[in-house]
C-alpha cells in the first residue's frame, strides 16, 4: 500500500481506538466488565496498527485517482475487521462471518443485524454497534472529499467552488466535516433528552440519526416514542441526514450567498413537501399525520426505521422513497433525487426534441448556472441500472419480509456483504477501477 493509503487508514485506526477507549471507560463506570476484554484487544490493534501505519516513510509523489479509489474500498474491508473484534471476542459465542457481517453493516450504515433480542446483548455492545455506524458515516463523507474529482460540476457545487482539491484544501473541509458531524451529533442527542428520552438511548439514537444507520439500542422503537409530540420531532430529528451535511453552515457562515451551495436542498425540500402533501391527503387513511410523516423522514434518509402501526399497504412505496435516498452530501445513500430528476427531465426533453424539432431543450438545474454534460447523464442512468437490478437479484432470492440475517447461509451473507459495501461507494469509482484494468490504453 502507498504511504497515502496508510495514513488515509491509519487515522480512522486510532480514531477506532479513542471509541474502543470510550467503551473500557463505560465499561468501567457502569461496572459492566462481560465483554471488557474485547475493546481493551481492539484498542490494543488499532492504536498499534493506526501508529504503525502514520510511521513515516517515503512521499509518494502525486496520488492518482485509482489509489484514492482503491484505498476508500480497502478501508470498508479493513476497518469492519476491527469493529468485529468485540463481537468475535464477546460472551455471545458468534461466528466470525457473523461478527464481519454485523461489522459491516454498521459500519456501512445499512442496519442490517444477525440480533435477534437487542434485549440480551450487553449495553457496552449496544454502545459499540452505535459507534460502528457513526465512524462509517464519518468515514462516507471523508470518502466523498477524498474522491471529489470524479464526481460532476454541478454536485460539486453544493460543497465548493473549487473545481478540484489540493491537500490544503481536503484537510480543511475534512476538518469541518468532523465539527460539523461530532456537533450534529451532540445537538441531536440533546434534542432526544429534551423530549424525555433516557441518556443511553438518546446517546446511541443521536449516532443512528446522524449515520443514517438503522441500529436501535431496543427491540421496538415504540416503547420510547410513544407519543405523537416524540413522532414529530424524532421526524425533524431524522432529517439531518437526509439534507447535506454543509446546509446549517453555509446558511450562517456563507458571506456571499449563492443558489449553487443551496440549490440540491431546496429540491429536496421541494420534494419532501411534495411527498408529505400526497401522503396526507391521499394516503393517511388513518388520519394520523404523525406517523406518516415519521415513515417518509425514515425512508427518505435511509435510516429505515419503523413503528409497529406503520401502515402495511404502503411498505412498497416507503422502499422506493429508501431507494432514492437524499443528498450528495449526506450520510443518506441510495440511488438520490436529482439523478431521477435530471433523467426524467433529459427523457422528456428528448422526446419533446422528435416531436418539435426547431425547439432547443436545455437539460440542467434551474438553479444552476451550468448544464449538465450527455457523460454525467449517462453515468446516472448507469448507476440507477445497476442499483434496480442489484435490488432485484436481492429481493428475489429472499424477499423482503420476515427476514432473518442470521439464518442465511455463507453465499448469502458474503453477497450482502458486498453490496452493503457497492452501496456506499459510489457505482462511478467501480467503474473506473474496472476500466483501469479492463483496458490498458
Amino acid at each position: 500500500m502507498t504511504r497515502f493509503s496508510l495514513i488515509y487508514l491509519g487515522l480512522f485506526l486510532l480514531l477506532l481506538s479513542v471509541l474502543s477507549f470510550f467503551n473500557i471507560i463505560y465499561s468501567y463506570y457502569f461496572n459492566l466488565y462481560l465483554n471488557i476484554d474485547a475493546y481493551i484487544y481492539t484498542l490494543i490493534i488499532s492504536l498499534f496498527l493506526g501508529s504503525t501505519f502514520l510511521i513515516k516513510k517515503k512521499n509518494d509523489g502525486k496520488i492518482s485517482i485509482y489509489i484514492k479509489i482503491l484505498t476508500v474500498i480497502v478501508g470498508y474491508l479493513i476497518l469492519p475487521l476491527i469493529i468485529s473484534i468485540p463481537y468475535y471476542l464477546s460472551i455471545y459465542n458468534i461466528s466470525f462471518l457473523n461478527c464481519f457481517f454485523e461489522a459491516v453493516s454498521g459500519f456501512t450504515s445499512t442496519g442490517f443485524t444477525i440480533f435477534e433480542n437487542i434485549k440480551h446483548i450487553d449495553k457496552t455492545l449496544i454502545l459499540w454497534r452505535s459507534s460502528s455506524q457513526w465512524i462509517g458515516g464519518i468515514y462516507f463523507l471523508f470518502s466523498i472529499i477524498l474522491l471529489i474529482d470524479i464526481f460532476d460540476d454541478n454536485l460539486k457545487k453544493s460543497l465548493t467552488n473549487f473545481i478540484s482539491f489540493n491537500s490544503t484544501e481536503i484537510f480543511k473541509q475534512s476538518l469541518k466535516i468532523l465539527l460539523l458531524y461530532s456537533a450534529l451529533t451532540l445537538f441531536l442527542f440533546i434534542v432526544l433528552k429534551l423530549i424525555n428520552i433516557r441518556t443511553f438511548d438518546s446517546f446511541n439514537l443521536s449516532m443512528t440519526i446522524i449515520s443514517s444507520g438503522g441500529f436501535l439500542p431496543f427491540n421496538n422503537i415504540d416503547i420510547i416514542i410513544n407519543s405523537d409530540f416524540k413522532k414529530i420531532v424524532f421526524s425533524i430529528l431524522m432529517l439531518f441526514s437526509y439534507f447535506s451535511l454543509f446546509l446549517t453552515y453555509n446558511f450562517f457562515y456563507i458571506k456571499k450567498k449563492n443558489l449553487n451551495f443551496f440549490a440540491e436542498d431546496i429540491y429536496l425540500f421541494i420534494y419532501l413537501a411534495f411527498l408529505i402533501t400526497i401522503f396526507f391527503v391521499f394516503l393517511n387513511f388513518d388520519y394520523n399525520f404523525s406517523l406518516i410523516l415519521f415513515s417518509i423522514a425514515s425512508s427518505i434518509s435511509n435510516i429505515g426505521i419503523s413503528l409497529n402501526n406503520t401502515p402495511n399497504n404502503l411498505f412498497f412505496l416507503f422502499l422506493i422513497l429508501v431507494i432514492i435516498g437524499g443528498s450528495f452530501f449526506s450520510t443518506s445513500s441510495g440511488i438520490r433525487f436529482l439523478k431521477l430528476y435530471l433523467l426524467i427531465k433529459f427523457s422528456i426533453n428528448e422526446l419533446l426534441s422528435h416531436v418539435r424539432p426547431n425547439n432547443v431543450y436545455i437539460n440542467r438545474f434551474n438553479l444552476l448556472s451550468t448544464n449538465m454534460h450527455k457523460q454525467d447523464i449517462y453515468k446516472y442512468f448507469l448507476s440507477v441500472i445497476i442499483f434496480i437490478i442489484s435490488l432485484f437479484i436481492i429481493s428475489s432470492m429472499y424477499g423482503l419480509h420476515d427476514f432473518n440475517f442470521s439464518d442465511l447461509n455463507i453465499l448469502a451473507k458474503y453477497i450482502l456483504i458486498i453490496f452493503m459495501i457497492i452501496g456506499r461507494v459510489e457505482l462511478i469509482t467501480l467503474l473506473i477501477i474496472s476500466k483501469k484494468f479492463l483496458f490498458k490504453n
